[in-house]
């Protein structure tokens, strides 16, 4: 899987493994990879989810884009990874950065899409869309050792052509709230 997938904007890199900031210790680096090289995605091949833009006045995301379902994805199944910048210097007006990992002796790791990464970056919180999100993040380890952020679907079957929408959390939104004000 080496092209970029449809609709996806120009002004972005794609990357199918995310790439590492000078801001990371070399021991978070390492703690980060484990056994494996720098990021190496779980699968190679295209996920089942198409990026397509937003229409409907009455959502959230009107006039930008989601990611929807190619094809039925069954309850508790791997959608794909987060993949973008790991970095760990503080990027207070990024939509896209998630929390990765927080060390003990202080370090937070954090992976940030709003430059480069994959799919996962347009996956829209499920307020204003959903009842409830029917996709879930999940950190993982590799078998080899390494961390990721996956997308996992939720309890229920995802139906193809609906949208993957996720519960950003409390924090994100609050933050959001409080730099706008």
């Amino acid at each position: 899987m080496s092209s970029k997938p449809s609709r996806w904007p120009p002004h972005l890199q794609y990357i199918q493994s995310s790439v590492f900031h000078p801001s990371v210790p070399s021991e978070a680096c390492l703690e980060i990879r484990g056994g494996s090289s720098a990021g190496s995605p779980r699968h190679q091949h295209r996920p089942a989810v198409a990026i397509l833009p937003i229409s409907s006045s009455s959502h959230p995301a009107n006039g930008q884009h989601g990611l929807f379902a190619t094809r039925k994805i069954p309850p508790k199944t791997h959608i794909l990874d987060y993949i973008g910048e790991i970095h760990c210097d503080d990027r207070p007006h990024s939509d896209y950065d998630l929390s990765l990992y927080r060390f003990q002796n202080g370090i937070n790791v954090g992976i940030d899409a709003s430059a480069m990464g994959n799919e996962a970056r347009f996956i829209n919180d499920y307020r204003g869309i959903m009842d409830k999100p029917n996709a879930i993040f999940s950190d993982v380890r590799t078998p080899s050792g390494g961390m990721r952020m996956s997308i996992w679907s939720a309890g229920l079957e995802i139906k193809k052509g609906e949208e993957i929408v996720v519960s950003y959390g409390k924090g994100w939104w609050k933050a959001r709230f409080h730099c706008s004000s």
